[in-house]
C-alpha cells in the first residue's frame, strides 16, 4: 500500500481572496468553492493526477503569527520571466518577505495573508514541474524526514543530506517535495499542512495504521466526525490522510 500527495490545504482568514491570488499566480483555476473552503487546480485537470498538487485554501479563525514551516517555489523559465512574475505578484498583492535569506538569487514574497513563498531563478531541475516548483517544509532532521516521507508515500527519494532532502513523484512529474534543516522547531499548528490520499481499491483505516507504525501520531485539530483522519509527522508536521480516489 501506499498514499499520494495530492494536495496542500492552506489556512486563510478569507478562502475567495487568497483564492484569486493563487489562482493567478499559479496560472490555475478554482475548481470548486462551497463557503470556507475554495479548491484550486490546473485547467483541464483530472484529479488526482501527479503531475500537479493542487490547493485548498480552507477558512480559519486564528490569524497567522510566526513564520510558515510549509511553503511554495514558484518556478521561472528566465530571468526575464522571473522579474515579469515577481512584478505581477506585486501588483496582485503580494509583498517582500525577510525570512533571514540574505543575498540570493531568488525572492521571498509573502501573499496578501502573510504565507511566505519564493520565486526561484530559472533552474534545470524545476524546468517541467509546472508552475509551483517545489513544496518545502522546514525541519530539524532532513534524513529523518526523508525517511518517514518516502515510506509514507510513492513518492522517490531523489537526494539527500544532513541539510537537505528532495523527493519527487514515481512517475517523474509534477513539483518536489523538500524537507529543509531549518533551526527553531515546531511551535504552533502549521498554516499549509500535506493532503494525502490512498489509491482506488486500497483500505483508509490500513493505510492510517500504516503510518501509525512509521511514526505518525494522531492529532486533533477540532476537525470532529470528518471522512479523512489528521494525523502528524515525526517532526509533529500536520497532515490528513484522505479516502481513496
Amino acid at each position: 500500500m501506499a498514499t499520494r500527495l495530492v494536495q496542500i490545504a492552506m489556512n486563510a482568514r478569507n478562502d475567495s481572496a487568497l483564492g484569486r491570488f493563487w489562482a493567478e499566480a499559479l496560472g490555475w483555476a478554482v475548481s470548486s468553492e462551497e463557503p470556507g473552503v475554495t479548491n484550486l487546480e490546473p485547467e483541464d485537470f483530472a484529479y488526482p493526477d501527479p503531475v500537479a498538487v493542487c490547493l485548498d485554501i480552507i477558512v480559519v479563525p486564528e490569524p497567522k503569527t510566526v513564520k510558515n514551516r510549509v511553503h511554495i517555489d514558484l518556478a521561472t523559465t528566465s530571468a526575464a520571466h522571473q522579474a515579469d512574475l515577481i512584478a505581477r505578484l506585486r501588483a496582485l498583492g503580494a509583498t517582500p518577505a525577510d525570512v533571514g535569506q540574505g543575498d540570493v538569487p531568488w525572492t521571498v514574497l509573502a501573499d496578501p495573508e502573510g504565507n511566505e513563498f519564493c520565486v526561484l531563478e530559472p533552474r534545470e531541475i524545476y524546468r517541467d514541474t509546472g508552475p509551483m516548483a517545489s513544496v518545502v517544509a522546514d525541519c530539524v532532521d532532513p534524513r529523518a524526514m526523508a525517511r518517514f516521507w518516502s515510506e509514507a508515500t510513492d513518492w522517490t527519494l531523489h537526494k539527500v543530506s544532513d541539510d537537505h532532502a528532495v523527493l519527487r513523484s514515481a512517475k517523474g512529474v509534477g513539483p518536489y517535495l523538500e524537507f529543509l534543516r531549518t533551526p527553531g522547531a515546531k511551535t504552533v499548528k502549521n498554516r499549509v499542512h500535506f493532503d494525502l490520499r490512498p489509491y482506488p481499491g486500497d483500505d483508509q483505516a490500513a493505510e492510517v495504521a500504516r503510518l501509525r507504525a512509521l511514526g505518525a501520531t494522531d492529532v486533533d485539530l477540532g476537525q470532529g466526525d470528518v471522512p479523512w483522519t489528521c494525523l502528524a509527522d515525526p517532526e509533529g508536521n500536520e497532515f490528513c490522510v484522505l479516502t481513496p480516489r
